[in-house]
């Protein structure tokens, strides 16, 4: 379960669901952020090193960041349901190691998740804590596909109120 930086724990893995490219709307991304030929249509893809229609990468990285999105909203919805804080989750002070692995084609299904490697008190700013992860999609034959490391300021559990 997502909580307060001091709940999450290394190696907790976080399922964001999945996603089946469609060409339609891999062509309407490309045409309005990426329009390289090899996005814009099969005829065209076919002449390049990937044969066919293959989805932007930067279409791959928005659908992760969609699932993310999604799942996050969820969490906060079931923690307010229960009665439970939700923790503030900040800014990201940046992302590492972005990799494009293999085409998604028309048709593939990527299955995104996040993986915690790590976790960072922060010393400026202790209210907060750094967490750490490698990010993963991988399309319906369980080949990777994308893949970065991210890093994302969450809540550290506020401290009790004693009454004097």
């Amino acid at each position: 379960m997502i909580g307060y930086f001091e709940d999450i724990e290394e190696g907790f893995e976080l399922p964001l669901g999945s996603h089946t490219f469609l060409a339609e709307e891999m062509i309407a991304f490309a045409k309005e952020f990426d329009p390289q030929v090899f996005h814009l249509s099969d005829g065209g893809a076919q002449g390049t090193h990937f044969g066919r229609l293959c989805a932007s990468g930067w279409h791959t990285a928005s659908m992760y960041m969609s699932k993310l999105v999604q799942t996050f909203q969820e969490y906060d919805e079931t923690f307010q349901r229960e009665g439970k804080a939700v923790a503030k989750r900040g800014p990201s002070p940046g992302f590492e190691d972005l990799r494009w692995i293999r085409p998604v084609f028309a048709g593939d299904t990527i299955t995104y998740k996040s993986v915690v490697s790590g976790k960072t008190e922060s010393r400026s700013r202790p209210e907060w804590g750094i967490i750490h992860a490698e990010n993963h999609g991988t399309n319906q034959n369980g080949e990777p596909v994308f893949f970065f490391k991210s890093n994302v300021f969450l809540e550290r559990r506020p401290a009790p109120h004693i009454a004097t």
